[in-house]
């Protein structure tokens, strides 16, 4: 097939991927005899032209890395000093037939060598742990590979890679060489778009394609792949984006070409049910072919008729053999070619999966029934055949391979849910060239909203994108992204978020955020990396799978032996062995039933589905969870410590008392004063106090412009207050501590009453002007209505609910007596709260913090668990291991309720899987039970080992089924 590529302007500009791997090149030479060059090339008309120069350059002995811009006319190229000039690259060009100029060198960009690429690949094949450990080490030991990690379940797999080093097609033959299929999913990359191109049918429409994108603006680079009909587009994202080149290349053909933007998540959410429909029409062909082959063992020989048929000598074979042999062959080499390929894989990478159990039971059993028919055929000496044994055996396996991949699939249902979420059209609104008045609409793809766009939202219809509301107002139901079930009411300047649905008015939405960047992917990204992570208790299963295949193989090797030696010495009688069959024949049966019943899948998944299915409830009750190492983190949590400002109380503090001592100012203008000074800090309690005064004067008819004076010299004291200059006068707004440091004295009359507010509960601000008080407010947070609720739920689940604040020790000690916390730790500053949560670990207890994401980042760090509570937006993902999306701290109920259920039923795999192979695999050697043993078909091993896996996965979707527990019924709750 054709493959189209070309650099538009723009090509060597910023922080190119080419710039990337060109500076990687220098990394991996001698950088003292390294050197890198710009020439401008004349004459190159078509990719061809700049294919030939390419060429040309890299056929010259001492470069390292050549590259040439089409659209821009430019060339750059690395090389080694020692061997070659500026001269011999002027010279290579020149004599392909162009003309050239070398180029300034302060012309030629410089790319940041650390930066990293997280790429996202399908990976087909896998079957068990052993494979995803094999593919795992091979992507690790890959130079610029800096993490890989890769999910059985999922068979997706993460690399985060330096570009510079390594690009993602090495990555894929990386994949695809240790025998595994391998698929590019989506990176990272902010400047890269993918199209599928409709109409495209000769070279003329390629060439047409390949002229409109040279005349685009903002463009890198461009490939076009005419077999998969793939236009990949690298550009500059501040000067151009999608929506430009589906316009350019639309407008310019005339409407013959057609672009859609590729959702990187089609194919994951596409790959589950074509991975089901493939092991469904294995598995109903291998049974197709099974049925006449247990009618002729089975049934045939209680019908005369048939059975005289299939006795029919045909040549040196009777009829019936040889049907039997060529639907067993058949079944064994066309519908269980998948066997032998991935068993040959796992072999060439010194690793054993199941699918080499599989390989090796079944074709013994195969390999024994085609030499019996020939040694019958030889010597006259008919002996009994298994070709039943193999055929059944292969389909069993694909069974239970069918209903695992159904099983699988639905353990993704939280990422197809949230995907459903996203709108595919939107309405954009054109605007006059003034950009004010609107002239018309039209009915775009959501994927190609840029930021600025204005978006019409109708009743009814889901908000496209990231925004703020520009025009009209409704409530907006936002339960599907936070949890939050009573609609929020949105009017102008108010923020929405993509995915949720407009229930009544029009709204016009500005987008801010797009693609990647709003929350709904945010979440998508964020339960992904969740899904793919593995819990430490894992371990075990990976140790287990690097051992397991050797071992079970080692026993059925021993219990063909034991048998056929017991056998010989007489050790059971003759009358076990079936009807022309011998003592070797009946060990061998043995010994593959030995290794076809065991199951290492079931230990493989035991784990990682149930993360799995746990990661995407928790999405769907509001709570995201980073990965298995914290959802395994929580359920042995000892300690819960809550920040109190934002995360214990509602976070909307407002003034409940002030007083000014000072008899030459009124209220209003030490309300001012106070206002002034606390309107450059972010603080909840400055905001409250900032929103009374304004209301203050807002009341007495002063426009919101007027009130507030000029401040200098700002500056914010965490966990004390503020200070600056007004007027020339220093300011002080703080609690004592800030007073005391500056040398300041409280008279008893001002402590008296700021002791009286602390208390109530309320928080005193002390305000100084000159080095002396002036007066005093005091501020109230009001606690959430289910505080008091969940820390008593936390005491009786066995967990000790402690409170860290920076707020004094009277209102810290009202606070915590108000929702029955006894554990306080109180002025405590903002960076020492990291030590509190030391202090607990000390003696291993996991210790989980609860904070708003933000002030509270150090101890969200610090603690085993971190959990960030906010609502939707305002979240910190970075710092925490859960993130709680409403404000709700019912969630922290919920988080350790759920990480208990999860790894509750992981036990419980382990546990299953454990004991069947124990009591199956003794079972199937004949150890125990012998004389049942005897009249058991070899091939209901398969069914047995099938079944295994199939548990285990059904068992982890019972997760499917957890209901957060509801506040009224929190109490009920005690430990496990």
């Amino acid at each position: 097939g054709l493959q189209l590529t070309g650099k538009g302007s723009g090509a060597f500009s910023g922080d190119s991927d080419e710039g990337e791997r060109l500076l990687g090149a220098y990394d991996r030479e001698d950088a003292s005899n390294l050197r890198r060059i710009q020439a401008r090339v004349t004459g190159m008309t078509c990719a061809a032209c700049s294919n030939s120069v390419e060429s040309a350059l890299r056929s010259l002995d001492g470069v390292v890395k050549a590259s040439v811009a089409l659209l821009q006319n430019k060339a750059d190229v690395s090389f080694n000093a020692a061997l070659l000039t500026d001269e011999d690259i002027k010279n290579t060009i020149e004599a392909a037939g162009f003309e050239a100029e070398i180029l300034p060198e302060h012309t030629i960009p410089r790319s940041n060598p650390h930066r990293t690429l997280v790429g996202q690949f399908t990976i087909g094949g896998m079957t068990c742990a052993a494979c995803v450990n094999s593919v795992e080490e091979i992507l690790r030991k890959l130079p610029g590979v800096k993490k890989a990690v890769v999910s059985l379940p999922t068979s997706l797999g993460e690399v985060e890679y330096d570009p510079a080093s390594i690009t993602k097609d090495h990555l894929l033959n990386a994949i695809q060489d240790a025998g595994f299929e391998a698929s590019f999913v989506q990176s990272n990359e902010r400047d890269k778009v993918v199209f599928q191109v409709a109409g495209i049918a000769t070279e003329i429409d390629v060439q047409m394609l390949e002229t409109t994108l040279c005349i685009s603006t903002g463009l890198k680079q461009f490939h076009f792949d005419l077999p998969s009909q793939e236009l990949v587009i690298h550009y500059d994202p501040e000067v151009t984006g999608p929506r430009a080149f589906v316009d350019l290349i639309e407008n310019s053909c005339y409407g013959k070409l057609k672009l859609m933007v590729k959702n990187p998540y089609a194919r994951i959410s596409s790959k589950d049910s074509e991975e089901s429909s493939n092991m469904f029409r294995l598995f109903t062909s291998s049974a197709f072919l099974c049925v006449p082959v247990l009618f002729m063992q089975l049934v045939c020989p209680h019908i005369p008729l048939l059975y005289s048929m299939l006795l029919w000598r045909c040549g040196p074979f009777m009829m019936g053999d040889w049907l039997k042999w060529a639907f067993a062959t058949f079944i064994q080499f066309v519908i269980g070619k998948r066997f032998y390929v991935a068993a040959g894989r796992a072999l060439k990478n010194g690793s054993t999966n199941m699918d080499v159990l599989v390989v090796l039971g079944t074709s013994a059993s195969y390999a024994y029934s085609v030499c019996a028919l020939l040694y019958g055929a030889m010597t006259g000496f008919w002996s009994v055949t298994y070709f039943e044994a193999s055929s059944m055996l292969i389909t069993f396996v694909l069974f239970g391979k069918y209903l695992e991949s159904l099983a699988k699939g639905r353990t993704s249902d939280a990422i197809k849910k949230l995907l459903e979420l996203t709108p595919a059209t939107a309405i954009l609104l054109i605007k006059d060239d003034q950009g004010g008045k609107v002239i018309g609409e039209r009915e775009i793809d959501a994927l190609l909203i840029q930021p600025g766009d204005i978006l019409k939202v109708i009743p009814g219809t889901k908000v496209p994108a990231d925004g703020a509301v520009v025009w009209g107002s409704s409530y907006v139901n936002e339960s599907m992204v936070t949890g939050e079930s009573s609609p929020v009411l949105k009017e102008v300047d108010s923020s929405v978020i993509g995915g949720t649905i407009n229930l009544h008015g029009l709204l016009h939405v500005r987008a801010s955020r797009v693609g990647s960047n709003t929350v709904l992917s945010q979440i998508i990204s964020l339960v992904e990396t969740a899904q793919m992570s593995k819990a430490p208790i894992q371990k075990f299963a990976d140790y287990v799978a690097s051992i397991f295949v050797p071992v079970v193989v080692t026993l059925g090797v021993l219990t063909l032996l034991g048998w056929y030696v017991a056998g010989i010495l007489g050790g059971y009688p003759e009358e076990w062995l079936p009807e022309r069959s011998n003592y070797f024949v009946f060990s061998l049966m043995f010994a593959i039933s030995v290794i076809v019943v065991a199951c290492p899948c079931a230990l493989g998944l035991a784990t990682p589905t149930a993360v799995m299915v746990a990661t995407g409830v928790g999405a769907t009750n509001g709570v995201l969870i980073k990965g298995g190492d914290a959802l395994e983190k929580a359920q042995k949590t000892k300690h819960v410590v809550f920040d109190k400002t934002g995360t214990l109380t509602q976070g909307r503090a407002t003034v409940t008392a002030t007083k000014c001592f000072s008899t030459g100012m009124d209220r209003g203008e030490f309300l001012k004063l106070v206002a002034s000074a606390e309107a450059g800090s972010e603080h909840p309690l400055a905001r409250a106090i900032v929103e009374y005064a304004r209301h203050f004067h807002l009341f007495d008819d002063h426009s919101a412009s007027e009130w507030l004076l000029q401040v200098s010299g700002f500056l914010a004291l965490p966990g004390k207050g503020v200070q600056c200059t007004i007027h020339g006068k220093k300011i002080l707004v703080g609690n004592r501590q800030l007073m005391t440091d500056d040398s300041i004295m409280i008279p008893d009359y001002v402590e008296d009453m700021v002791r009286e507010l602390e208390e109530n509960g309320n928080t005193g601000i002390l305000v100084a002007l000159d080095r002396e008080v002036i007066g005093a407010l005091g501020i109230a947070d009001p606690l959430k209505r289910e505080a008091a609720v969940v820390v008593e739920a936390l005491t009786k689940m066995g967990i000790t609910p402690v409170m860290v604040t920076g707020d004094n020790w009277r209102t810290a000690m009202a606070v915590a007596k108000e929702v029955g916390i006894r554990d306080v730790r109180a002025e405590v500053m903002p960076a020492e709260k990291a030590d509190v949560i030391r202090s607990f670990q000390r003696d291993g207890s996991v210790v989980a913090m609860v904070g708003d994401g933000i002030n509270d980042s150090p101890a969200l760090a610090a603690a085993d668990v971190g959990m960030a509570i906010g609502a939707g937006t305002d979240i910190a993902i970075e710092a925490a291991d859960y993130v709680l999306m409403r404000s709700s701290l019912e969630d922290v109920i919920t988080a350790i309720d759920l990480s208990r259920k999860t790894f509750s039923r992981i036990r419980l795999n382990y546990v299953f899987a454990c004991a069947y192979n124990v009591i199956a695999i003794p079972v199937a050697a004949g150890v125990l039970f012998p004389w049942m043993r005897i009249r058991i078909p070899p091939w209901t091993a398969g069914a047995c080992m099938a079944m295994s896996s199939i548990t285990v996965v059904c068992s982890s979707l019972l997760l499917r089924r957890y209901r957060k527990p509801r506040l009224t019924t929190l109490l009920e709750i005690t430990v496990d």
